[in-house]
């Protein structure tokens, strides 16, 4: 076993081989191969725990697998609308996202719903990537200005950027 297992990634609540799983695909990094069957077998030991889901879709957005970026992101989303019974439809879901935004789950969902849009502009689908960043953007949080808390407001810049915005 890695020594200090138990003390690596303690806010993680998983078992001491999940962890060593995960630091054997960060100290494999160089190797994709070997550092994705290492993040794999992680996510499958752990049932889909939302740290590792996390850590995952970090791992494959960085490695560039939009593929696997996109599932993972896919599967946070859907395990935050299971934990906390959120519809599925946009517009009765939306003042629940307004309502809770400081919810740690409720941030993660909205976090995850942008990397999905991020995600999908990668792979070329600027119109849903656009959707998505709209919807984000149009959560009003009281007591901001803010438009920009889920990096919503960035991604919309970047897939709306027009040639002679680049010329200013």
């Amino acid at each position: 076993m890695l020594e200090n297992t138990q003390n690596k990634f303690s806010w993680f609540d998983v078992s001491d081989d999940v962890k060593e799983l995960l630091i054997l695909a960060t100290q494999t990094w160089e190797n994709t191969q070997e550092s994705e069957k290492y993040m794999l077998a992680a996510l499958a030991k752990t049932r889909e725990n939302t740290d590792v889901l996390v850590a995952a879709y970090r791992y494959f957005y960085y490695k560039n697998n939009y593929h696997l970026a996109l599932i993972t992101a896919e599967k946070i989303i859907a395990k935050i609308r299971e934990l906390e019974n959120l519809p599925d439809n946009w517009e009765a879901i939306k003042p629940i996202l307004m309502q809770y935004h400081q919810n740690p789950n409720i941030r993660l969902y909205l976090n995850a719903y942008t990397a999905y849009g991020l995600v999908l502009a990668k792979l070329g689908n600027m119109e849903k990537a656009q959707e998505i960043s709209n919807q984000i953007m149009s959560i009003t949080i009281p007591d901001t200005n803010d438009k920009n808390d889920f990096g919503a407001g960035i991604l919309l810049q970047i897939l709306t950027r027009t040639p002679e915005d680049d010329n200013d």
